[in-house]
């Protein structure tokens, strides 16, 4: 069998049918090399009991424990039996139970004193974690040979225990990498012997070796650190030659023009920029007026002020004879942008018509649910030339739509954009248009490292002269009802003063019963402890709570709703007539979470708070502060004091820093998605590596991948190395990087 294809060989073809099956559909694991690369989550010693007082609720978990007693139970008026059997370790207890005819076996090997490793589902029963029916394996048996072999095999060795499932468990899981572990020494070890030598790295498949059957902790460390640096190090190869291809594209420089579009805009600006404005802008500039696209990320707080940056670019490339785009993920945020950009710009975006002025442009809006004649004139001034700047949703991307001459694509919110569309307009330039990525999500640095690592980043980190501070409380409505309604009394104390107030819900309520924002957590009623009982309700709704607000606690004052299935021009006019202070209190979704800007509103209670993830209650809170006034952010939640989720809600209230919640954010997520696993649908490759805390060793790997890429773009010296990026970037990988 040759080096590569013992990799690719089908885990059936080892293991039998029935397992590979499991391990397809359950693991999404298919060849030798997936399996090898299934490490174990972590390693139990001989002797030493797993800690029962941890184990988390409603997840396949393997416990090494010891059985403190076993009693049979009759039930049923002696028709039915039960086995209960209680394991013990140093830090708690956990009740096992088998039903029926499964009783007998257990009954008979399930002594006290035993030892064993068991897997199973969490449950709760009685106010009890229990383990019904699960699947166990002796360690301490003496009789059997089964059981010989058993304590054999363990003994005073590390236990690998594998990220398993209901249908397989973990020994088992390791008894198939027994099965293909042979195969390790046929690895290809990507790295340059230069490179493995001088950072003192074990070679690979040493290292496949050791993670799986580790004799000491040592060789696990070993095998960690090398597993790790793979994975960084292959996808800042992939990244970096993804950037070294982009320096090799054609793009139009768009250089600024003096006293152009630009100039004047800048002329009648009512305020100076914030030096961080500045700083950005001159780097966009610089990239804009080089000959191969710019692909920048813009990283800003909310209320940083990067929509002003933004449309300074798109004023330079109209100065330079070409046209910009705005892609905005709602509707009601394109049409916030248009109108905030055409009253910034005044008569410069008249260009053309009657009182515009002779420098300007047209600004258009473009978006699903515009008339007939409207779309037609719009999509008329884009082929044109006539409009220098478009704004719309992914309206933009449709085949029928045309540019004269696309000069830059801005992307607002990238999170809430798919890499497909980002592509599809980008296409729509004679030749790739420059993209700007602006998001008001902070992301840490590892993460910009590796998820837009295809990107040079910006940050603007100051707030415009002006805002105001923030100050954010939990109310626990639950232990503390009449918190709540002194947050009630402070909405209204807030509009006494003239000023207005959002309350945000994760739900609309209407039929269709869906959750509006992908950040909303579905209620997960099986996964609350049985004294969260009341959190099987589902989260509260925009119809009912602004019903309830208009009839209760806010009755007298002006109460109006928004959510996104409602009509676009009804929509519109909700948010005109709020912005112009006609409405007191606007009761919405999510909806409202980028973009909107009302200066007068100055309070936001947050309903169900604990539904919503951290970074989304930081861009929601974002909202409020905008003026003169302090703003005030109430998080409302029915969740237990000691509970992880009011302990994220205690974070949120503590800092208005973004940075520092979008690390506590990462760090609770871990890198389930860190790779845009909703944006590619692939399953992330990292299995080793943790974005939150290995940053030396990405920030290493980088350094390392751009220097080699630098060296030999194509990778023709380092044959191991392309091998392993076809491996680990699988195709579909390779175009989620090749579109980022």
């Amino acid at each position: 069998m040759d080096r590569v294809s013992s990799f690719d060989e089908p885990l059936k073809k080892l293991l039998g049918g029935a397992t590979a099956k499991v391990m397809a559909e359950h693991l999404d694991l298919h060849t030798v090399g997936d399996l090898l690369h299934h490490y174990p989550r972590r390693y139990e010693e001989r002797g030493k009991l797993t800690a029962l007082a941890d184990l988390p609720l409603d997840e396949h978990v393997t416990v090494v424990a010891q059985v403190a007693d076993a009693r049979i139970l009759m039930f049923n008026n002696g028709r039915g039996k039960r086995l209960e059997v209680t394991l013990t370790d140093g830090s708690g207890r956990l009740q096992l139970v088998f039903f029926g005819h499964g009783v007998h076996k257990p009954h008979k090997e399930l002594l006290p004193g035993r030892q064993a490793m068991f897997a199973g589902k969490v449950s709760v029963f009685n106010r009890k974690m229990q383990l019904a029916h699960p699947t166990y394996q002796l360690l301490d048996a003496s009789d059997a040979d089964e059981a010989t072999e058993a304590v054999d095999a363990f003994a005073g060795r590390l236990l690998p225990i594998y990220p398993a499932c209901k249908q397989l468990d973990s020994w088992r899981i390791a008894k198939a990498v027994d099965a293909v572990l042979p195969s390790a020494r046929d690895a290809v070890d990507p790295l340059p012997d230069s490179l493995r030598e001088g950072r003192g790295f074990t070679p690979l498949p040493e290292a496949l070796l050791k993670v799986h059957r580790p004799q000491t902790k040592a060789d696990i460390e070993d095998a960690r650190a090398r597993l790790k640096w793979d994975e960084a190090f292959v996808l800042q190869v992939a990244l970096a030659r993804r950037r070294y291809a982009d320096t090799q594209l054609p793009a139009v420089a768009r250089r600024p023009v003096a006293d152009g579009l630009l100039d004047a805009f800048d002329a009648k600006l009512p305020f100076t920029l914030t030096e961080g404005q500045q700083k950005v802008s001159k780097e966009i500039f610089d990239d804009l007026a080089t000959e191969h696209p710019m692909h920048r990320l813009l990283q800003g707080e909310v209320g940083s002020g990067k929509t002003m940056v933004a449309l300074r670019a798109m004023l330079t490339v109209v100065d330079a004879g070409g046209q910009a785009a705005m892609l905005a993920p709602t509707e009601v945020l394109a049409q916030q942008h248009h109108r905030s950009i055409t009253e910034m710009m005044g008569e410069l975006a008249e260009g053309g018509m009657l009182g515009g002025s002779d420098r300007g442009t047209k600004v258009v809006l473009l978006t699903g649910s515009m008339g007939m004649a409207a779309r037609r004139q719009a999509l008329l001034d884009l082929v044109s030339g006539e409009a220098g700047i478009v704004i719309g949703t992914h309206a933009l991307i449709e085949d029928k739509v045309q540019f004269h001459d696309l000069g830059l694509v801005v992307v607002d919110e990238q999170h809430r954009f798919g890499v497909e569309q980002r592509d599809a307009l980008r296409s729509k330039g004679k030749q790739p248009p420059h993209l700007l990525v602006m998001t008001a999500t902070p992301i840490p640095r590892t993460v910009a490292m590796t998820v837009f690592g295809d990107l040079e980043t910006s940050v603007l980190d100051q707030l415009p002269a002006g805002r105001s501070p923030i100050a954010s409380h939990v109310v626990p409505a639950k232990d503390k009802p009449h918190f709540l309604s002194r947050a009630w009394e402070r909405v209204r104390e807030e509009v006494g003063h003239g000023h207005q107030a959002y309350v945000v819900c994760p739900r609309i309520g209407d039929e269709a019963e869906e959750a509006e924002g992908k950040g909303v957590k579905k209620a997960k009623a099986k996964k609350a402890a049985p004294e969260a009982d009341g959190e099987k309700r589902p989260p509260l709704a925009v119809l009912e709570i602004a019903e309830q607000l208009r009839t209760g606690a806010l009755a007298g004052l002006s109460v109006e709703v928004l959510h996104g299935r409602m009509p676009p021009d009804e929509k519109d006019d909700v948010m005109r007539r709020f912005a112009a202070g006609a409405v007191d209190v606007l009761v919405a979704t999510t909806v409202i979470e980028v973009g909107v800007n009302v200066p007068n509103a100055t309070a936001m209670v947050i309903m169900d708070a604990d539904r919503f993830g951290v970074s989304q209650l930081h861009q929601l809170r974002g909202r409020v502060g905008r003026g003169s006034a302090p703003g005030l952010c109430l998080l409302v939640s029915e969740a237990h004091e000691a509970s992880p989720a009011r302990a994220r809600l205690s974070a949120v209230a503590a800092t208005l820093d973004g940075f520092e919640l979008s690390r506590i954010d990462l760090e609770q997520r871990r890198e389930g998605d860190v790779l845009g696993q909703a944006q590619s649908g692939v399953r992330s490759s990292l299995r080793m590596l943790t974005v939150i805390d290995d940053e030396e060793v990405i920030a290493a790997a980088r350094e390392e991948a751009v220097a080699i890429v630098a060296a030999d773009p194509e990778l023709e010296r380092l044959p191991e190395l392309r091998t392993a990026l076809a491996a680990l970037l699988d195709k579909d990988r390779e175009e989620y990087l090749d579109k980022g």
